[in-house]
């Protein structure tokens, strides 16, 4: 990046640098001196300046210095600056910094320099993260139970890529266990109603959704009655096999609906009909992380038929667990976690980190699976970084009253129908406006309400007035105009300086795994735009357009343009496209 487009934190990183090399070269501070502590970002409290540095507080202890002593030598380095206009110490040793306006200025050149780049990063520096996400059972639709963590899967993804990684975007299809032979006997039914036979109510325990119709009238087309009264031994792994292909095929299409699209589908069938879980266990064996022993009795009261068996178990203990689990279960078949274990394995070969979007309901089997990458990426070196990520449930409500169960799925609300419903655009948003732990309520009404009390609503108006104001000015014959744009006051530079948090603030979110923070960021823009812009209903002479002084007005429709940059840069990191009128 050139200076003449290099963002306005990622400057003052440098100048401080700088600063900080020149008190080295005067022998004020020791060379060699670790810098990653060091952050430059906003005050907490915006009248205290426009920059904090912590730097003084992060050096002076190796440094041998007192914090103060340090920061009024930092201090003399950095007001030599021409963007500095004062730099004050605060408390301990912090350091504050006021801007010219000469600073803000430039930064929105810059946002129009780099357009939908502006904010991109190379803080991933091309290291590559395996993000898995959905990874539901293949055993019917998308239902809304799987949206929020899709979603949020792929927006970070997005983000992750924007801020300089390469992404894999990754579907484990649990496909060999016993649900999938739920799955084959159930179309096996659709199967021999096809054939004109009445199957009666579907029993308990099966899948009863009509979305199977279809596959039993295939199949029936395809091997007219063979199958109907054969033995299940002839038919079930086909049944099974046909049904997954099926159910693999609804599901990308379900996810095609709201833009997601994964790289990669994994098999847990092809996984272990590979041998890889085999091949795990023996390496395990090979470390003494694998051995056979007995699982304690269950806490409270034992079962009548519970009786100790020996079973292989991972060390899990070792790795932060509870207790050690087993990978084979007492028919010598793999347990979920055998699987998983290998499975996970297998990712990290191609990947330098690995990122997990799970159900909360799926919280206790975190430290497992945690403690088994731990110990296979670690035993030879350091363990890939690995995180999982829990997603709260979302409860679907209409009016503020719970929303019935769809009579086409059998019992869930599809994707598809809510996609359908209120829109991609406004089911993706919605599912990042608040942090993926917390509970979610999904009002069909709310969602789609005209009201700054949607953040849907709200983000997209903003960009709509942008566009609105811009093509009004066009008809006027005016245009967006860098020239004038030193006419701005401190009331437009606010917005400016709101706006230089975002490439930060994608580095931060990048590195946190947290892509509602973009959604947050858009929310407090549209306010601070939509503040500036009440400002012109009492007050005329802070209208974007005005009649009476052209320059102005080009000055002004300059920092709107670049305002309405920077909403379409963030919802492109949600997957959800700007309006362009509302």
């Amino acid at each position: 990046m050139s200076t003449e487009t290099q963002t306005l934190y990622a400057a003052f990183s440098g100048h401080l640098s700088a600063a900080l090399d020149a008190l080295e070269g005067a022998g004020t501070l020791p060379g060699g001196l670790k810098r990653g502590a060091i952050t430059v970002e906003p005050p907490r409290d915006p009248a205290h300046g426009d920059l904090a540095t912590n730097a003084a507080m992060v050096l002076a202890k190796p440094a041998g210095l007192k914090p103060r002593d340090l920061a009024e030598a930092l201090v003399a380095e950095l007001v030599k600056l021409p963007q500095v206009t004062s730099a004050e110490i605060a408390g301990p040793g912090f350091i504050n910094l006021r801007l010219a306006p000469a600073a803000w200025l430039a930064e929105l050149r810059v946002i129009a320099a780099l357009g939908p780049d502006y904010g991109r990063s190379t803080m991933g520096g091309g290291t590559t993260v395996n993000v898995e996400y959905v990874s539901a059972n293949p055993t019917g639709p998308m239902h809304m139970g799987h949206c929020r963590g899709a979603v949020v899967g792929d927006a970070l993804a997005t983000l992750l890529e924007f801020a300089g990684h390469k992404v894999i975007r990754e579907y484990y299809v649990n496909d060999a266990g016993a649900q999938v032979d739920v799955l084959a006997r159930s179309v096996h039914l659709r199967y021999r109603e096809a054939l004109g036979e009445d199957i009666g109510e579907i029993p308990e325990g099966f899948y009863p959704g009509d979305y199977l119709v279809p596959l039993g009238k295939a199949l029936a087309g395809e091997f007219g009655d063979r199958y109907a009264a054969a033995p299940d031994s002839e038919w079930l792994v086909l049944f099974r096999e046909r049904a997954v292909a099926a159910m693999i095929v609804m599901i990308k299409a379900d996810l095609a609906l709201l833009g997601i699209h994964h790289d990669l589908f994994s098999s847990e069938a092809e996984l272990q009909a590979a041998g890889k879980p085999a091949e795990a266990e023996a390496w395990l064996r090979a470390r003494d992380l694998v051995y056979d022993g007995v699982l304690e009795a269950p806490k409270g009261k034992t079962p009548e038929d519970w009786e100790p068996v020996e079973l292989p178990l991972f060390r899990s203990t070792r790795f932060g667990d509870d207790q050690d689990r087993p990978i084979r279960k007492s028919d010598g078949s793999w347990t979920y976690f055998g699987a998983d274990l290998a499975y996970h394995f297998q990712k990290a070969q191609t990947a330098d980190a690995m990122v997990d979007i799970w159900g909360a309901d799926h919280a206790g089997t975190v430290k497992r699976i945690k403690a088994a990458v731990a110990a296979m990426t670690g035993a030879d070196g350091v363990p890939t970084p690995f995180e999982i990520k829990l997603v709260q449930m979302v409860q679907l409500l209409r009016n503020g009253e719970p929303v019935k169960m769809s009579k086409r799925a059998g019992t869930f609300v599809t994707l598809a129908d809510v996609v359908r419903e209120v829109g991609k655009d406004v089911v993706r948003f919605t599912m990042l406006t608040r942090k993926p732990e917390a509970q979610m309520d999904f009002d069909f009404a709310k969602v789609v309400e005209a009201s700054k009390d949607n953040p849907v609503f709200y983000v997209q108006y903003c960009h709509a007035r942008v566009r609105s104001t811009l093509r009004k000015a066009d008809a006027e014959g005016r245009a967006p105009q860098a020239g004038a744009i030193e006419l701005l006051g401190e009331e437009e530079l606010e917005l400016v300086k709101l706006a230089a948090q975002f490439p930060r603030l994608v580095e931060a979110a990048a590195a946190a795994r947290e892509p509602h923070r973009i959604a947050f960021f858009l929310h407090d823009l549209a306010a601070a735009f939509h503040g500036y812009w009440n400002l012109g209903n009492d007050r005329p002479e802070k209208r974007f357009i005005l009649t009476q002084d052209a320059a102005l007005t080009d000055a002004r429709l300059f920092l709107a343009a670049q305002m309405g940059q920077l909403v379409r840069n963030g919802l492109a990191l949600l997957g959800v496209e700007a309006v362009e009128e509302m």
